[in-house]
């Protein structure tokens, strides 16, 4: 067979190898993806809805002060609630207390000062260390995983005026829509880093679609959340974690309020 026969054959049996191979797919994103599903793609972190906890739709929480508690010098105050229709201390009966951290304490208030981390009380009547100048109180019922009871009667905000010229550097408006962060908060380890529980209070609005909403960015990855409803976050790494959240309205602009953007960090161990 000539030179020229020979590099013609094997020119054709290569043309004929590449088009049998079949070519290698590309996974190639349709223009019309959105960037919060092209984020949850690639992202192992995902929140789903919690549901299956008990309602407590009767249940409520009242504070024996005035509306504006005054209290005319700093330091150790005492704080008196009437809890009806929930019985602090007690486990929920629920799934949601295996599947997430729960309190061996049982049901609780959490009480929210200024927006800061919760401290959790297990009888209607404690004292608490309360520094001079003007704070807005939240408290409102936890069941024993730290889910809050969302309803009119379940949650109490007081402003407290503490000292002799308490000055309110806040400004905050307690009749404007207002986010309280809740959940999650301090350490977690082992079985409880698998399901952490994301609960926040929204004062003054409703959450929807359409309308008013909450954005949760948690190490980076972003979630929009349109219904007032506890989550569960999966897929964490261990080590730190940082959650944000914002209260937003309906074209996603940060509405005005001292307490609508906070930011969090979580620790998860083995």
């Amino acid at each position: 067979m000539s030179k020229t026969k020979m590099l013609s054959l094997a020119a054709v049996t290569l043309l004929m190898a590449i088009g049998c191979k079949e070519p290698k797919k590309k996974d190639v994103k349709s223009p019309m993806a959105t960037e919060s599903e092209i984020i949850s793609e690639a992202s192992s972190i995902t929140i789903e809805k919690l549901e299956g906890s008990p309602e407590y739709a009767d249940a409520s929480l009242k504070m024996m002060k005035s509306v504006e508690m005054k209290i005319s010098k700093a330091g150790e105050v005492d704080f008196a609630f009437d809890v009806n229709n929930y019985e602090l201390g007690a486990q929920t009966e629920s799934k949601n207390a295996d599947r997430l951290a729960n309190s061996g304490k049982g049901q609780h208030i959490h009480f929210i000062l200024n927006n800061q981390p919760y401290s959790a009380h297990y009888e209607p009547n404690f004292k608490k260390e309360i520094p001079e100048g003007v704070h807005h109180l939240v408290a409102f019922l936890s069941r024993s995983y730290h889910e809050s009871v969302k309803n009119d009667n379940s949650v109490v905000v007081k402003k407290l005026m503490v000292g002799s010229d308490p000055k309110d550097v806040q400004d905050l408006d307690m009749e404007a829509p207002t986010l309280i962060y809740s959940r999650p908060k301090g350490e977690y380890a082992g079985k409880d880093t698998e399901n952490l529980l994301l609960d926040f209070f929204v004062l003054n609005t409703t959450l929807s679609e359409k309308g008013n909403k909450v954005r949760a960015t948690i190490n980076g990855e972003v979630f929009m959340i349109t219904e007032w409803a506890p989550q569960v976050i999966k897929g964490l790494p261990l080590g730190e974690v940082t959650i944000n959240l914002e209260l937003l309205d309906a074209e996603e602009n940060l509405i005005p309020g001292v307490f609508n953007e906070v930011t969090r960090t979580v620790m998860l161990k083995e």
